[in-house]
């Protein structure tokens, strides 16, 4: 069989989309690329298995709809499967809908991602898309579905398809029952990792790329969190398989940085081995390591080894500064905690990336102001290097999306506008525009005098030099990406 593995371009005037395995949609004014571990090992897989398989991600090669249209075609694909999510959903039906037929009247399409797993009825409905794979364990599904060759009675759970007639028909609920530990390495060629090597603001040094230790995350209640519909169950690989694919990243293709992107790295046991194996190897001297984590479970020892391993970013999601809100999301968490384990992380020797929402439906000013005064507070410490602010986005399938639509308390329900460019939780104790404005306040943070300082005095070489001028860019395009939201005289009220 010839499977194409595609994200089509998606030109727009809100700018360039970032897609791919992302858990929170946005237009960026400046292009970042994340490399899709899930759809990489399914390309893999399935060549592994002796089919043709073609990588043509149209956005990180920036090509025009006309050129990826060609080397599609060029490539008669039996298949084509596209990873999409809540705010270009409509335009991958619309894609899909407009290339059925012609020189590809054979192919058939398959869509994948969280929002169709959330509503895989309402894509049937309103496009031409002959199966969609449900839950985040697709690739496995993917392989299941190639290997059925059109038997039914051979399907996995989680596989909605059109049957005779085109009467829409499926195998009920997936299931996460797949062994992560017999998933192959990635073919990084096959799969163009170059292409998501520089163009990252995570990476310090380049080039870069992505792992996946475990599918997703260990906590896996926060209700806000799309990935939860893709994988309410945490599983991890060995660790030792995962040290030793690091392993052959630095030694085949030079990589200098890893971002292990499961939604949580895995704690205790795995990440004791997987520290001790990467000293024991050197391994800590040659590549550095990012990761996402949740505070209140690590110590401050805990960080203290993840540094000597080679581990350089944290990344944990904060959201809020107020226990209500934090309380409501099920994040398990204390904002006490935050601050606490910032410091610690910071004191490690780690960089700090701390993630933070704004937009709440019960949130007001003075809420609001203790975000944007803790978020600042922390750069000023330096126990954040740098963050992000996102709008509140409910995403269908995720208890907020069901809580706030029982409620009356979204905006809309027109999946364009969940782009992250506009406020889809009413929020009736504050507007769109001081939400906005609050988001500005916090990126500003980074050009207080003490933040500056920090950057200034913690600059050693060429490179903390060039990552912190990406991080300038970073920021000008972040304070373009929530414009809006001032007074009349250009400053937030």
């Amino acid at each position: 069989m010839r499977i194409a593995v595609c994200y089509p371009p998606l030109p727009s005037e809100k700018g360039v989309p970032l897609l791919s395995q992302n858990r929170q949609f946005q237009w960026f004014s400046r292009p970042t690329y994340i490399f899709p571990v899930v759809p990489a090992t399914a390309a893999t897989m399935l060549k592994a298995a002796g089919h043709e398989v073609l990588w043509l991600d149209g956005i990180a090669e920036e090509l025009a709809p006309e050129e990826f249209d060609r080397r599609l075609s060029e490539f008669r694909p039996d298949y084509v499967v596209l990873e999409t999510k809540t705010p270009v959903v409509k335009r991958h039906w619309k894609w899909i809908d407009g290339h059925k037929g012609g020189s590809l009247s054979s192919t058939k399409y398959i869509l994948v991602g969280d929002h169709v797993t959330a509503m895989p009825d309402e894509t049937m409905e309103n496009c031409t898309v002959d199966f969609i794979l449900t839950g985040g364990d697709w690739d496995f599904l993917l392989m299941n579905l190639i290997a059925s060759d059109g038997d039914e009675t051979k399907y996995e759970p989680g596989i909605w398809y059109r049957g005779e007639g085109g009467a829409v028909k499926n195998t009920e609920r997936f299931q996460l029952n797949h062994d992560l530990k017999t998933t192959p390495w990635i073919d990084r060629d096959l799969c163009k990792w170059k292409l998501y090597a520089e163009k990252n603001g995570n990476f310090r040094r380049t080039p870069g790329t992505y792992i996946m230790s475990g599918r997703d995350c260990w906590h896996a209640k926060c209700t806000f969190c799309s990935w939860t519909t893709l994988y309410p169950t945490y599983r991890t690989r060995d660790p030792y398989d995962v040290v030793d694919e690091i392993e052959n990243l630095v030694e085949k293709y030079g990589v200098k940085e890893v971002m292990d992107d499961s939604g949580s790295f895995p704690v205790g046991r795995f990440m004791e081995i997987f520290c001790d194996e990467m000293v024991k190897r050197g391994l800590n001297k040659k590549v550095s390591i990012d990761c996402n984590m949740r505070f209140g479970r690590l110590t401050a020892e805990d960080y203290r080894m993840m540094r000597r391993a080679g581990f350089r970013l944290v990344l944990f999601g904060v959201e809020s500064a107020n226990q209500v809100t934090l309380d409501r999301f099920v994040k398990a968490l204390k904002v006490e905690d935050i601050e606490q384990g910032a410091k610690w992380a910071s004191e490690a020797g780690l960089d700090v990336h701390l993630t933070f929402m704004f937009g709440h439906a019960w949130e007001g000013k003075a809420e609001i102001a203790n975000t944007v005064k803790l978020a600042r507070r922390m750069l000023a410490k330096g126990y954040a290097s740098t963050l992000q602010c996102t709008l509140t986005i409910p995403y269908p399938g995720t208890p907020l999306f069901n809580e706030l639509k029982a409620a009356d308390g979204l905006t809309s329900l027109d999946w364009d506008e969940y782009d992250m460019r506009r406020a889809i939780t009413k929020t009736p104790l504050a507007t769109e525009e001081e939400i906005k404005c609050a988001i500005r306040d916090v990126y500003r943070g980074f050009l207080q005098p003490a933040a500056l300082w920090r950057r200034l005095t913690s600059t050693r070489t060429l490179f903390d030099f060039s990552f912190y001028y990406r991080g300038i860019r970073s920021l000008l395009g972040h304070l373009l990406d929530f414009r809006g939201g001032h007074g009349s005289k250009g400053e937030c009220q």
